[in-house]
């Protein structure tokens, strides 16, 4: 979603979001990626876009939580900024969170309603910037429920197409023996677009497969690389964990 088409909801209390005004509001802003902020939806603009929706609809912005690298697929125990709003209602610092549009909240669908019966269980209210309150089930009005649901459908499926993307690319660079722009594997090396062999470090890993053909243990095996001058890519000193990814890779 665009900015334009945020701000499309920013608008002066008329009617119903007269209920707003007053409200204590905590900001919720979050990005996962890089992307997201070339796409003009990174934290300082949704930032902007929570101060303006809180300014025009008459309510106190107590503070902004920002989140940036946390997937809208991680439930909110492992989104140390989501429990802080969370917590912010729970305290009564805030009556109500609001965000710039419900997939910056989550993009499971799953992990979006557990945070909204969180929410509303606390006694606390959502807003989002692009449509409003989003407003409690009610059993006399189902097509709420199952209107909100397929808009949290469409954003997993927009985040699940993203990856598969993502994920065809690097096959298709695998396929034509490119480097697909993950890590570079120890023994290896970047050469343009193209992984070829690192002959030192190539030959650390002979070393290691001689070794551990021997039946010396990761850390015997840490000992003798060092005592014959070998050192590891980056660290200062071997360590058990470094050798024994170079042992599995030679051994898969």
């Amino acid at each position: 979603m665009t900015e334009s088409a945020l701000t499309s909801g920013v608008t002066a209390p008329t009617g119903e979001d007269t209920k707003t005004a007053g409200a204590k509001l905590l900001g919720y802003c979050r990005v996962s990626t890089a992307g997201q902020v070339k796409d003009g939806l990174g934290l300082p603009t949704q930032e902007r876009l929570v101060r303006a929706w809180a300014k025009q609809h008459g309510c106190r912005l107590a503070r902004i939580v920002s989140e940036n690298g946390k997937s809208g697929t991680l439930p909110e125990a492992e989104r140390p900024g989501l429990l802080e709003a969370l917590d912010s209602i729970s305290t009564g610092e805030a009556t109500a969170i609001v965000v710039t549009s419900l997939d910056r909240l989550a993009r499971a669908l799953t992990v979006q309603e557990a945070v909204l019966g969180n929410v509303w269980a606390l006694g606390g209210r959502l807003f989002t910037v692009n449509g409003g309150e989003v407003l409690r089930d009610d059993p006399d009005d189902p097509m709420r429920t199952a209107m909100r649901q397929m808009g949290g459908v469409f954003a997993q499926l927009e985040r699940g197409l993203v990856v598969k993307r993502l994920r065809d690319g690097r096959a298709t660079k695998r396929a034509r023996a490119g480097f697909d722009g993950g890590g570079v594997p120890y023994g290896q090396r970047t050469e343009g677009a193209e992984l070829v062999t690192a002959l030192e470090e190539a030959r650390i890993v002979e070393r290691v497969r001689q070794l551990r053909s021997e039946a010396l243990s990761y850390r015997e095996i840490c000992g003798a690389l060092t005592a014959e001058g070998l050192s590891p890519r980056r660290a200062e000193a071997w360590s058990p964990a470094v050798v024994r990814r170079i042992a599995l890779r030679v051994s898969s």
